[in-house]
Parts: structure tokens; sequence; C-alpha cells
């Protein structure tokens, strides 16, 4: 090997390793560098060597050789995005399962049940009325009619109405729907299309899944409805502050609460069975930078694993009351992530509908998207559905 090749190639072995964006093209670039290294250190010792260069190159260094910063110890670690993160100016959309979701039916569910419902939606008028049936997504691309009941809205003691459709009304396995009615609650098997209905008390709006049970309240009452048999007791959880539970967890998992305002904000966790009282602590700011806090949650809570994902109102570094959603760890409280989703955007913009695959979490985001995923380990933002003119409920724990 001549003497200038052997220099490019130690010039090669010594560039500095800079991974731009994936931990993975990192780690692919430093295995090559060294093996490079490896090759030019062993052409380099056989060059010394067959040029009569032994004693030399055996030969013991004068002194301590000099210390070289090398970039690729640090920058090779893998790298998780910031605690506090902001979408992408333009949004990328990517082929997903959930884009069809607003096709129009082309078939009742009476005559065509689902194997699998990915998910339910229902558009609205500008009063925000229901605006026709609620249509199924199934898992083979086909949207059916929801055709073998009439929902009426749900109405508190004030009269206030609102459409029967809400995020957790479709089950997480994607088999089952369940909508709060006043004085019962009425599930629909959407493999069979065949439908119960449960008699309660009182006026109920709000439903969500735990485990192999329905839990369905309103303002002063929570139920917990068994699945299979429809025997229903009461339970001492808040239908709006309840999270809806890990499908994996199972049956005897904790239920969590999120709750209150500003510093009032608390995490409780109560028990599976009777909702009573296990733990309660202060949602703390986590490892938020200064300028940052949660003041208020709102929409369903979506628990996965020891996080819970739920949209906010936040302070951020521009102003106090900005849309966001933030991620915490529910055995402690502290807020883990923030999607900081600034001040232009209607109020209520961005309700979380539950987790994806990959640990995403599945938003709504006006007015960049209809439907959009958010990893928060990552910081990576990708559109599904450009528009969501109407309600939805999604198979997504």
């Amino acid at each position: 090997m001549r003497e200038e090749e052997l220099r490019r190639l130690l010039t090669v072995a010594a560039e500095d390793v800079r991974p731009s964006h994936p931990a993975g093209t990192a780690w692919e670039r430093a295995r090559r560098v060294r093996h490079t290294r490896r090759a030019v250190g062993a052409a380099a010792l056989a060059v010394a060597l067959a040029g009569g260069g032994t004693v030399f190159a055996l030969r013991p260094p004068v002194g301590p050789p000099p210390i070289v910063a090398d970039p690729s110890v640090t920058d090779l670690t893998p790298t998780h995005a910031p605690p506090v993160q902001r979408p992408p100016a333009t949004l990328a959309f990517r082929a997903d399962p959930l884009a069809r979701l607003t096709d129009p039916a082309t078939a009742p569910l009476s005559r065509e049940p689902v194997r699998r419902a990915l998910a339910l939606y229902q558009p609205v008028d500008a009063e925000y009325r229901a605006d026709g049936p609620v249509r199924v997504l199934g898992d083979d691309g086909v949207v059916r009619s929801l055709d073998v009941v009439d929902l009426e809205p749900t109405r508190d003691a004030g009269g206030n109405e609102a459409p029967a459709l809400k995020p957790g009304v479709l089950s997480p396995d994607g088999r089952t729907a369940a909508f709060a009615q006043t004085g019962e609650l009425v599930l629909v098997d959407l493999t069979t299309a065949g439908v119960r209905r449960v008699p309660l008390d009182g006026y109920l709006e709000l439903v969500v899944w735990a485990g192999d049970r329905v839990l369905v309240g309103g303002d002063d009452r929570t139920y917990a409805v068994d699945r299979s048999s429809g025997a229903a007791a009461r339970i001492d959880v808040s239908a709006w502050d309840v999270s809806a539970p890990d499908p994996a967890a199972g049956r005897g998992a904790a239920l969590v609460e999120l709750s209150g305002m500003r510093d009032g904000l608390t995490l409780r966790s109560r028990s599976a069975g009777d909702g009573a009282l296990r733990t309660e602590q202060r949602v703390g700011q986590g490892d938020l930078p200064a300028s940052y806090r949660v003041n208020e949650f709102y929409g369903r809570g979506w628990l996965r694993g020891d996080r819970v994902a739920r949209a906010a109102w936040i302070t951020s570094r521009e102003i106090d009351g900005a849309e966001g959603v933030a991620v915490l760890d529910a055995r402690t409280g502290a807020v883990a992530h923030l999607l900081d989703l600034g001040r232009d955007r209607t109020k209520g913009c961005c309700e979380v509908l539950g987790w994806g695959d990959g640990g995403t979490v599945l938003l709504r985001l006006a007015p960049d998207a209809g439907l959009a995923r958010w990893d928060p380990e990552t910081g990576e933002i990708t559109g599904v559905l450009r528009e969501l003119q109407g309600l939805v409920s999604l198979a997504a724990g």
C-alpha cells in the first residue's frame, strides 16, 4: 500500500460520527467506521513490518497518546424527544386504515356484520347535532351503517343534549359498541348485529370500557355493567374524570382519575371493583421547563401501561390557555411529555381518542388534520385524516 493511500484511509477512519436524526443510522455508521479503523490499523501495521519498520512499530511511545474527543461516544447514544414538543409546520399524511373513516356507508350492519370494527363515526351539523346514522368502519375496509338501533341524544338534568356517539363507546377489541341513553345502556354486538338493553336509573351521558365491563354514568352516578350478563352495580368513580384502562391490564387493574385545576390537579387511583380510593397525589410538572404547566384536563383520558394521555389547556412560554396534550406517569402523577399546540386553535380542539400501535397517541388536531398520530417518545406527528366533521370512537385502548 502506497503512503498516500494509507493517509487517505487514516483520514476516513478518523472522521467524526455525527448522526443527524435516527439513532439506528448513527449506530450503523459507527459500525462501519469501527470496521474501517480496524482494517486501516491492520494495513498500517502490515506496511510497517513489511518496510523494515518492525522496531518502530513495536517501540512503546515516548509519552501518553493525546486524548482526542470523539463525538460518537455521546452522539451515538439513542436520544428521546424533549419533554415539550410542537407539531411541524406542515403535516405529512401517511397511508392508514383509519383514513376511510368518513367514507359513505355501502352496506347496513344488519346484513353485513363486521369481524372487528376499527372505528365508529357520525357526522354532525352546524349546531353539533347528529346528522345521519352512525357508520361502522370494519377491519375489511368496508363502511357500514348502524341500522339496528335508533339512538337518542344524551341529556342531563338541565336538559342539555349531545349526540350519543362519544370517544370510549367502541370496545378496544372492536366487537361491541355501548351507548348511554336516558334510563338505559344499549349494547350492540357488531359481529352479529344483536342489540341488548340494560335498564339503569337516571340521566346517563358517558361510556368507557374497563376490561369486560362498561362504566356508564353522568353527573351524579356511575354504573359498572358486565358485558356478558348485563349485571349492573354502582361504582364510586367519576364518568367524566376516569381514564379508559389499559385493555391488557385485566379486570383487576386499578382505575385512574384526573381532576382539578392548576395547583389542584390531582391523580387518583381507585380499586377496579368498587372504586375505593387507593392513592391520591398532585400532578407534578416533571421535567417541563419552568414556563410550562398544565392548567386543566378535558376529554377522555387513556391509560396504557403506566402512561396516561389526555388533552389539556396549558400555560406555555407565549400564553396562559394554550391547547395541549399531556402524557403523565400514572405511578407518580408527573408530566412526562407535553405537546404544545399553541394558541391559534378553537378551544377544546384536540381531544385524545386513544392509544395506537407502537405507543402512539391518536388525537384530533384541528385545523391541521381531523385525525393525527403523535409519538411522545420521538416527537413525530403524522396525519391520518385531513378532515373529520363529526364524532368518532376508535377501538384504541
